[in-house]
């Protein structure tokens, strides 16, 4: 698939970019060797593949969930500089 400067400054224009037409010289030539390559793709047998979402077999391990001893409101505040009513305080970053 070829793909034309005025399709790069199209799709510059919808992302709300600007290039130099420098830039889009070499993302003309970057995205045609890219579309080049998914083209050379296209051309393998992949109907005896399964579809998946990595290259390799990967599984996550996972444990049980235990209950484990937890700290009291106390001691997790114990060393906040400031708390009150049982919560850290901090400074207001959102103004209203």
């Amino acid at each position: 698939m070829k793909i034309s400067k005025k399709d790069v400054i199209n799709t510059a224009e919808l992302a709300r970019l600007e290039f130099s037409d420098e830039q889009v010289e070499k993302f003309t030539s970057q995205l045609g060797n890219i579309l080049e390559y998914i083209e050379d793709l296209n051309e393998l047998d992949t109907k005896k593949i399964k579809p998946t979402s990595y290259g390799l077999e990967i599984s996550t391990p996972l444990r049980e969930d235990e209950v484990n001893q937890t700290i009291t409101v106390e001691e997790a505040l114990q060393n906040a500089p400031q708390s009150e009513d049982g919560f850290f305080v901090v400074p207001k970053v959102i103004e209203d």
